[in-house]
């Protein structure tokens, strides 16, 4: 069975300071309908998003962030397991931090953590942990982060659903004759030493940090598609009936 993470961004789960329920139920719904065919590891922003509904701290200082986070992931948690639990779906918390990443055998007890939850029907759900990183150990988004839970549990695809729909060929806030790159087999060097620019208060990254984890990906042979999370009928059309109708497929190819 082909495994497939799964990663939403803040920006998709948030709306007025607050977590989007309608987006956060339709996600579910698309992840129960995905995980008829396919093994669903959840890669999912929104616990700094969550404490921030409880606690209004300022969130450009470190120690407040990680507070912050410490209050919004029971909330995320909680409000993921109800979804989930309607379709009788068990979840799991699984926090990492970069440091996991640089031991092999932190990887390892990683992908053994998650091959045991997936083997039992229960769909793991990481994140970054916020609360104890710091700045020099922190991954620095999650779509990186996506990236490198999509190697090391040896999935066969990333699911990036933000808001941004595609990997066009100039900017789309800019030009309005901008154009979808339906299939991308490699990215240009300068495209991935852009500055990053985020388009949500609770982002930290923009599609600069969405090319960086396709670049790692397909140097590790692993497909990307990156489409909206606002919108679903792209995705569901890709992944439920083979149809490729929106968003950006990156690829090696076969």
């Amino acid at each position: 069975m082909r495994r497939v993470v799964v990663k939403v961004g803040s920006a998709v789960l948030t709306q007025n300071d607050a977590i989007a329920l309608e987006r956060m139920r339709n996600l579910v719904d698309f992840l129960v309908e995905l995980r008829a065919q396919n093994e669903v590891i959840l890669v999912s922003s929104g616990a700094v998003a969550a404490g921030y509904t409880a606690l209004k701290l300022d969130r450009s200082r470190l120690q407040n962030k990680q507070a912050l986070a410490s209050i919004g992931q029971p909330i995320l948690m909680n409000k993921y397991a109800k979804k989930f639990a309607t379709h009788n779906i068990l979840t799991a918390q699984v926090l990492v931090t970069a440091a996991n990443f640089s031991n092999e055998d932190e990887t390892n007890r990683i992908k053994d953590t998650v091959d045991t939850l997936l083997s039992n029907g229960v769909i793991p759900i990481i994140n970054e942990n916020d609360a104890t990183t710091t700045k020099e150990l922190v991954v620095g988004d999650n779509d990186q982060l996506s990236a490198y839970v999509a190697k090391y549990t040896a999935s066969n695809l990333l699911i990036i659903l933000s808001d941004i729909d595609a990997y066009y060929d100039k900017d789309p806030r800019k030009f309005s004759d901008a154009k979808i790159l339906k299939t991308v087999n490699s990215i240009n060097k300068d495209e991935l030493e852009k500055e990053a620019n985020p388009n949500s208060t609770f982002a930290t990254g923009g599609i600069i940090t969405k090319l960086k984890a396709a670049n790692y990906l397909l140097e590790n042979s692993i497909d990307m598609v990156l489409t909206s999370g606002y919108d679903l009928e792209s995705i569901k059309s890709l992944m439920l009936k083979g149809q490729h109708i929106g968003g950006t497929l990156f690829t090696r190819g076969k």
